[in-house]
């Protein structure tokens, strides 16, 4: 059984289901659904795709997460970033609106869903640790303002196109002269009133009597409001007719089954969006999943992650729907309206249903506007200048990182920022694991601890320098290891014994043994010693592999104040047994 909850997690929380769990989960369910509707409609527009669509996401891919992720509170579904992503990768193949269109979209699913399944299996969720979270953090940004941007035409009513910052400023500014009033009337309000409803409703209603618990859920469904009042409006006022866009018909059937083509040219376009698409989900979804899990003291398995997130996808890919992941807001929500279990993902998967069978008539005189509003007020609050700042004040190389993935996000696509943030991550971390911090340490007098000299009053000896190396030793630093241990031996023209720290040395590959046989060697040459101190278990098992011990001029030392006491005891005898003959030699005797 325990085997089978590794591949099913079903089968883990399903044993323990009860009467409070359903009624919490059925509870959460209809707080998530109302919720996903108008954000299901919207982020599948953004993604140039026909509204339907991204009600067809929200529905098999959650039951597919269900049986298979490890998330007790993940909601699954169309998200902004990965709908921008989406809309990016396949408008370079084909027209928006086109069948083709379409087509790219099921196969970029499919391809993703792919992806994710595989790098489960071959348990390669550590991949996503290429991505620092600054890095993270600046893309979210930029594809946040991206998107926002994006949605102004909407809001205006005029016609604009782009998937970067710079295309989409080019041809909106000069369609500004066609700005639809009506349209910016129900934009500019729908946005204003759920701004509003965000920060401001909650405390009326509790004002107003109401416990706090559901005046909270109710100010959460004030997107449902702002489509219900907007949606009055256009057929009252008879506003389609002065030019303000509608999402128009959507129909109202089951999710077809659907087939992805299989055409090698167009899944060679779409491999590598669906790999940076893949991989960002995968960020985006487990670093929620790991937040939720660690509130309630629950764990999730990222490998197990990314098969429920590629099952998902599989899963829309073969019912109408586009690439799917964890989103963060839908999650935050589904945690603090009880969720106990993944079955409130399935019975929100069955409101939607419900909703597109039934409900989708009452959304054909939806304005357009209304669904921009909802997307700008929810990705607007994923931009974080703050962290910009928090950034450039505590690492200047992070800073450097995270502005770069902004710009090239903004100036070049959201894809051309995947791939610019990967770059500058590794580039990051080799730069760093490169040039790795060590100090001269002295011990802290009337304790056995050893500080920085630059830090710290400590005591030291000329004849004894003790360098502590706060780094694993490998090819990337060797060479820098070797420059730096000789550039201060030079500088300590006294020196008979050096100590290398090892505290903070978890490895030592065969390009660090090369550069510690040669500095044993030239130390050597000059009459001096080397030591090593406080070396680790499994470090210790490589060296006694290797010649270097046999070759060693000094030794190697449990604790490094056993070293410095031993050796400093050690200096002062070889000093003691050479004062004769340098008497001998002051007098002229030898």
């Amino acid at each position: 059984m325990n085997k089978l909850a590794r591949i099913f997690p079903v089968f883990d929380w399903g044993r323990g289901y009860g009467r409070t769990a359903l009624s919490n989960d059925l509870v959460a369910a209809a707080i998530v659904t109302i919720m996903l509707i108008p954000q299901s409609l919207a982020y599948a527009m953004l993604a140039g795709l026909p509204p339907e669509v991204g009600l067809y996401a929200s529905i098999l891919p959650i039951i597919a997460y269900a049986l298979f992720g490890t998330s007790r509170t993940m909601a699954v579904g169309p998200v902004a970033v990965i709908s921008l992503m989406t809309f990016s990768a396949v408008s370079r193949i084909a027209p928006v609106g086109s069948p083709e269109f379409l087509q790219a979209a099921l196969v970029l699913a499919l391809l993703s869903g792919l992806l994710q399944v595989l790098m489960g299996v071959l348990r390669l969720g550590f991949l996503a640790n290429l991505l620092s979270h600054p890095v993270v953090s600046g893309f979210v940004t930029a594809s946040s303002l991206i998107i926002a941007t994006s949605q102004l035409k909407s809001i205006l009513g005029v016609t604009a196109s782009g998937s970067t910052l710079p295309e989409l400023l080019r041809t909106l500014l000069p369609n500004l002269v066609h700005t639809n009033l009506p349209t910016v009337a129900i934009g500019v309000t729908a946005t204003a009133f759920l701004f509003w409803v965000r920060k401001g409703l909650e405390p009326v209603l509790v004002k107003l009597g109401l416990a706090p618990r559901p005046a909270e859920m109710i100010a959460k469904a004030g997107p449902i409001a702002a489509i219900a009042l907007s949606t009055l409006a256009v057929v009252g006022l008879g506003l389609e007719d002065r030019g303000v866009k509608v999402v128009g018909l959507i129909p109202n059937s089951l999710p077809p089954l659907t087939l992805p083509i299989f055409d090698a040219g167009l899944w060679s376009q779409l491999l590598v969006p669906a790999l940076l698409l893949s991989v960002i989900g995968f960020v985006e979804s487990v670093s929620v999943a790991q937040t939720l899990a660690a509130r309630k003291r629950q764990r999730i398995r990222p490998d197990q992650e990314l098969i429920g997130l590629g099952t998902a996808n599989l899963a829309s890919a073969f019912s109408g729907g586009y690439p799917v992941t964890g989103g963060f807001a839908r999650s935050i929500v589904n945690f603090d309206a009880g969720a106990e279990t993944p079955a409130a993902g399935a019975y929100t998967a069955i409101g939607i249903l419900v909703s597109v069978l039934f409900l989708t008539p009452l959304l054909e005189s939806l304005p357009v506007a209304t669904l921009a509003a909802t997307i700008i007020v929810a990705i607007l609050r994923l931009v974080d200048l703050k962290k910009v700042i928090e950034t450039w004040r505590y690492s200047r190389a992070d800073f450097a990182a995270m502005t770069a993935t902004i710009l090239v996000t903004l100036l070049a696509g959201v894809e051309s920022g995947v791939i610019a943030g990967v770059g500058l991550s590794l580039a990051l971390f080799l730069w760093r694991a490169s040039r790795p911090h060590a100090a001269i340490v002295g011990r802290v007098p009337e304790t056995e601890h050893f500080r920085n000299v630059k830090r710290h009053k400590v005591f030291t000896d000329p004849r004894v320098l003790t360098i502590r190396i706060d780094e694993s030793l490998t090819y990337l630093n060797a060479r820098w290891l070797e420059e730096f241990v000789l550039e201060e031996v030079a500088d300590h023209p006294e020196l008979k014994h050096l100590i290398l720290m090892c505290s903070a040395v978890n490895t030592i590959d065969a390009s660090a043994l090369e550069s510690l046989e040669a500095i044993n060697h030239r130390l050597a040459d000059s009459g001096a010693k080397l030591h090593l101190s406080e070396v680790k278990g499994p470090v210790m098992d490589a060296l006694e592999r290797s010649h270097f011990l046999e070759e060693l001029t000094g030794e190697v030392w449990l604790s490094q104040n056993a070293a410095f006491d031993a050796i400093i005891a050690l200096a002062e005898r070889e000093e003691e047994a050479k004062k004769p003959a340098d008497l001998w030699m002051a007098r002229g005797l030898i």
